[in-house]
């Protein structure tokens, strides 16, 4: 159970795709142009890297090592044509928006590296959630993205109009460089928590007060080793 956690604790903050990884930038760029798109292709993205995880899982004692990688993005390929299908025919206008970016999952390197690095490795239990893991940080991701874009580029929210009429949109914020901006924005506050993590220390524990530069430890170590 303890693994079970720490793959979706990994996924969601420590490893998160976008904000700490900075993988899958091509949809997470493009498409966050609203919140609904942001969650419809993490959620589709998500779909595939459980059931692809799965599968991989399953057969790592027998796929030859030396078509692994083909063989992986077969399975992959697979998944993303019937996510595909199944978008096509029940949220079209969602299918409409994303276009070129769902069959493009195929070669998304969040899906292909966790197959690798991890699917192919452990059991299929962990896979899955090492899946929904990634997959909730991505989807996360992307959503936060696309909130943040359609808020201030269009005033509204899922589509639904939140500032009031007065407000004048900043259109910027829905093209290409609005999304560079916020994702920068964004990582700027997920570093800036994680280096105050890091300094945190429980009082007794250490004599660190977080300034490595200074820390008498650090030179007492240095001058040893000299």
């Amino acid at each position: 159970m303890k693994k079970v956690f720490e793959r979706l604790y990994n996924g969601i903050i420590k490893e998160n795709p976008v904000l700490v990884l900075m993988l899958g930038m091509c949809p997470t760029l493009a498409v966050t142009t609203s919140a609904k798109n942001g969650l419809g292709m993490g959620l589709a993205t998500m779909a595939v890297l459980i059931m692809s995880n799965l599968i991989i899982s399953l057969l790592r004692k027998v796929i030859p090592n030396g078509v692994r990688v083909p063989v992986y993005i077969i399975i992959i390929a697979s998944f993303v044509t019937i996510v595909e299908m199944l978008m096509h025919a029940y949220v079209t206008s969602l299918y409409s928006s994303l276009g070129i970016f769902i069959p493009l999952i195929v070669v998304n390197c969040i899906i292909l590296g966790r197959a690798e690095q991890y699917a192919s490795k452990n059991n299929p239990i962990l896979s899955i959630f090492d899946g929904i893991g990634i997959g909730l940080g991505f989807t996360i991701g992307l959503t936060i993205i696309g909130m943040v874009r359609e808020l201030i580029g269009a005033g509204t929210l899922f589509g639904v109009q939140v500032m009031p009429e007065s407000y004048e949109p900043v259109s910027i914020f829905v093209m290409a460089p609005g999304a560079f901006f916020v994702l920068a924005i964004l990582c700027a506050i997920q570093n800036k928590f994680k280096l105050k993590g890091a300094n945190r220390h429980t009082k007794g524990e250490t004599k660190c007060n977080g300034d490595c530069r200074n820390c008498p430890s650090a030179k007492e170590e240095v001058e040893n080793d000299g």
